[in-house]
């Protein structure tokens, strides 16, 4: 167990480390081997709210000051993670069951995200704007929130974590992060180690490591943020939507997803079945932007299942330390109970298991079902573990209902051998992201990301980014005397 799970398992407030005065305590486990890596006693809605007080007091002197100050703290957080990426990794597998290679897609993320946010913090323009009026200048500047309250996820925390938290800094907010109970360190504390030893100013960036039984409502009610970035499921992002807008806060939700990949007829099936394992198994499925179903035209459907479950079948399970490992543990027996239930009912519905995995513990091998009846449940929700759906269809209009047919509408993917055909495939998505000839998994920091349906309200990344952590300001500036009508 990597030592410094002790000395993050505390609260950062203002600046300082300091236990939490709440009445139990978090137990941080490692998802594999059920090893406790640290406890936490939770921080209680008083320290929510010095978290918020204190960032509220650090943050306009630090959105009054250089920008170039910003950048340098961003730069010294990137160097950091860089030197760290060891003990990073270690972090990441032990905490929320990570593979070697899931450690390495998160890092790599990590760091362009960080890089984007350096560049971010010269970015943020503001415009002058014509008027019909002589005389008249109108001045719109660009500024920050103010302080933006973050809840971020147990799947990718540090990733997730850095992708809000680093650009709302650059920007000139300050940051007040809840991670997920599961993951308090690698999403939370870890992310305040780092940019205290980046020499960012006490204050603007707090962490508490609590818990909704605890608090309530307390961090999204609170008067202070301005914004509540918060990535989750749907059904807790319903309710983050409804409190946001009971008290005028805006809200970016990254949601669920129940994404396809599709393989038309003219497809290149080797290339398809590599795309299409990566996009439902990397990180054992738990990815929002995961592959749970992946359709396949009739005509080369036969061929396609044969070598996709060969793929599937020689994924070696176990161990996420083993650097050979591709399916390590689910987060928690939650997570194993919901996957389970979903493939049973599956099953006792009509569907077929080409591969059944078995379940130890925390560890669930992969399945794959097939024959689904069209109005089977699975086929709309997400599942959000290591289970594949393959879905025949019949032409393009069929794949285009089917992939159509769910709540959500966050990414997707299309093979072809034809670009352009799989563009207009594309355009007739209902989703905020797809993919030709590409996985379903992918994020850039430049590109707009971000949902449609129950899939999420808003985007981030780039300038998608500014629009999230700032507001725009009108100033207009009258020369000479003006004239008015009485």
């Amino acid at each position: 167990m990597p030592t410094c799970f002790t000395d993050l398992a505390q609260q950062y407030i203002d600046g300082e480390w300091r236990p939490g005065t709440g009445s139990w305590d978090l137990i941080d486990f490692d998802p594999y081997n059920g090893e406790k890596l640290a406890a936490i006693t939770i921080a209680t809605a008083d320290e929510v709210d010095q978290a918020y007080r204190a960032a509220a007091r650090a943050q306009q002197p630090w959105a009054a000051g250089s920008p170039y100050a910003r950048r340098a703290v961003l730069e010294k957080a990137l160097r950091l993670v860089e030197e760290r990426e060891p003990e990073i990794t270690e972090l990441i597998t032990a905490e929320l069951g990570g593979t070697r290679l899931k450690a390495a897609f998160e890092l790599h993320l990590a760091k362009e995200f960080l890089r984007e946010a350096a560049r971010l913090t010269l970015g943020a323009q503001g415009t002058v704007l014509p008027s019909p009026d002589e005389g008249r200048e109108n001045r719109v500047y660009r500024v920050p929130v103010g302080v933006v309250g973050v809840i971020s996820p147990f799947n990718f925390p540090f990733l997730l974590s850095l992708k809000s938290v680093a650009p709302a800094l650059a920007l000139g907010n300050a940051v007040v992060l809840k991670p997920h109970p599961n993951t308090p360190v690698t999403g939370g504390t870890l992310v305040a180690k780092i940019f205290e030893d980046a020499g960012l100013p006490a204050g603007l960036l707090n962490v508490v490591v609590t818990d909704i039984d605890e608090i309530g409502d307390a961090f999204l009610e609170h008067p202070v943020p301005k914004v509540i970035s918060f990535t989750g499921s749907d059904a807790v992002g319903r309710h983050v939507a409804t409190v946001c807008a009971r008290h005028f806060k805006r809200v970016v939700l990254e949601l669920g997803g129940n994404s396809a990949l599709v393989v038309l007829d003219d497809a290149d099936l080797d290339h398809a079945v590599d795309a299409a394992v990566f996009s439902r198994f990397v990180h054992q499925g738990q990815v929002c932007m995961a592959a749970n179903r992946v359709l396949v035209d009739r005509s080369v459907a036969e061929e396609f299942t044969e070598k996709f479950v060969a793929r599937v079948r020689s994924l070696k399970c176990g161990d996420p330390r083993d650097p050979q490992t591709v399916v390590g543990p689910l987060i928690n027996s939650a997570q194993v109970a919901a996957v389970t239930a979903a493939v049973e009912q599956a099953l006792a519905a009509g569907a077929t298991a080409l591969v059944h995995g078995s379940v130890r513990d925390n560890l669930v091998e992969p399945t794959v079902l097939t024959g689904l009846p069209a109005d089977s449940p699975l086929l709309r929700q997400e599942v959000f573990g290591p289970v594949v759906l393959l879905v025949p269809f019949d032409g393009e209009e069929e794949a285009v209902r089917i992939v159509n047919d769910t709540p959500y509408g966050l990414s997707g993917a299309v093979h072809t051998a034809d670009v352009e055909r799989g563009v207009a495939f594309a355009r007739r998505i209902d989703t905020g992201m797809f993919h030709v000839n590409d996985g379903t998994v992918h994020d850039e920091p430049h590109v707009p990301f971000g949902g449609e349906k129950h899939s999420g309200l808003g985007r981030l990344n780039g300038e998608s980014t500014v629009d999230a952590f700032t507001t725009l300001q009108w100033i207009s500036v009258r020369h000479g005397r003006g004239s008015f009508p009485f």
